[in-house]
């Protein structure tokens, strides 16, 4: 049978060279050729698996055997041929029309960076989540936030992203929103996490069992329900003496619309109280939004956001930040705008 053919041929692939002059040799590799060409998408299969681990085996043959339409034949190398190079991965990411194709690539071991981008950019799903399953792959911080934010939606991601060996910081808690009790308890089993991160992810599991085991929606943007509401001023505050507050958690928040969390990380990290915070955006001051976010330590950009997402400002309204993504305002006078309402605040509490 050619099937038998392929793994005998196959066998002595490492050692073929179609640029050798040797007759035995050439004579080998057009075999291998010919069964990669075979009608027989099983024996195109029984030399993909043959082959698919073998270093030297012949470029030429491992890529048709990786843009085959079937795949069982481009599956094996897809996956574990280490004769493809990157390029090779990005056209095939970028053009195959075959299922599991994308998915083959985003198992195999020590994906780069580059390679991730690709996959996540194709918004397959199921690849995705065999993507976040492999441990070896590397995936930039902010794809995986990303995707983090994103898994609320896409259940096939959850577990795959609860057992990933490293999360970004403040992940586990925004996921502890959101998953399932079972995938919950996972999380809550991991042996990473430090004792802050741990309270963290605690105090949303007690926040969901007091309002009755369901997720905990976040606020629609722009809602100022933070104003009035009960503020996570114990979590922020673990955090912060953990100093894991830094801007990215609080930014992360802002763009998932948590707004008590991000109106309690304001006020810690500005050092202000509540009722000069709750005055500032109740009064709808942009110069003071901009002003608490500038003590708070967050970009321009993101005291733009706090001004459209948590003051409701009108776009007229805002206070953009400057081309080069500056402050437009000098820092004696975002200092000043916080002072006055901090005095403002003290001195209608003495009346």
């Amino acid at each position: 049978m050619r099937s038998e053919l392929a793994t005998k041929i196959a066998a002595v692939a490492p050692d073929l060279d179609p640029e050798e002059a040797d007759r035995a040799s050439h004579a080998t590799y057009e075999a291998l050729e010919l069964l990669a060409r075979d009608q027989l998408e099983v024996v195109r299969g029984v030399l993909s698996e043959a082959i698919k681990d073998v270093p030297g085996a012949p470029r030429e043959i491992i890529k048709l055997l990786a843009s085959d339409l079937a795949i069982q034949v481009s599956g094996p190398v897809l996956e574990h041929s280490p004769v493809l190079h990157d390029e090779d991965l990005l056209e095939i990411i970028a053009n195959t029309q075959v299922d599991g194709a994308v998915n083959a690539v985003a198992r195999r071991e020590n994906l780069r960076e580059n390679i991730s981008d690709a996959i996540v950019a194709t918004d397959n799903n199921g690849a995705i989540a065999d993507l976040l399953g492999n441990d070896s792959a590397q995936i930039r911080e902010e794809t995986l936030d990303q995707l983090i934010d994103k898994a609320e939606g896409v259940t096939l991601w959850q577990k795959p992203l609860v057992a990933r060996r490293e999360l970004p910081d403040g992940a586990a808690a925004r996921m502890a929103h959101y998953l399932a009790d079972n995938l919950l308890a996972e999380l809550e089993q991991r042996a990473d996490m430090d004792e802050a991160t741990l309270s963290e992810v605690r105090a949303v599991v007690s926040q969901r069992i007091d309002t009755g085991g369901g997720r905990a929606e976040p606020e629609a943007a722009g809602g100022q329900d933070f104003l009035n509401g009960d503020l996570p001023m114990d979590m922020v505050m673990r955090l912060y003496n953990a100093r894991k507050l830094d801007a990215r958690v609080v930014e992360k928040a802002l763009m998932a619309s948590d707004m008590g969390f991000v109106f309690a990380a304001l006020l810690v990290r500005a050092g202000v109280g509540p009722e000069v915070g709750r005055r500032i955006f109740q009064e709808k001051h942009p110069k003071a939004m901009m002003g608490l976010a500038w003590k708070a330590g967050l970009s321009a950009e993101m005291a733009e956001q706090v001004q459209k997402r948590m003051g409701r400002l009108a776009p007229g309204e805002v206070i953009q930040a400057t081309a080069q993504g500056e402050y437009p305002l000098s820092d004696h006078d975002l200092a000043w705008q916080v002072e006055f309402f901090s005095d403002m605040t003290a001195m209608q509490r003495k009346n």
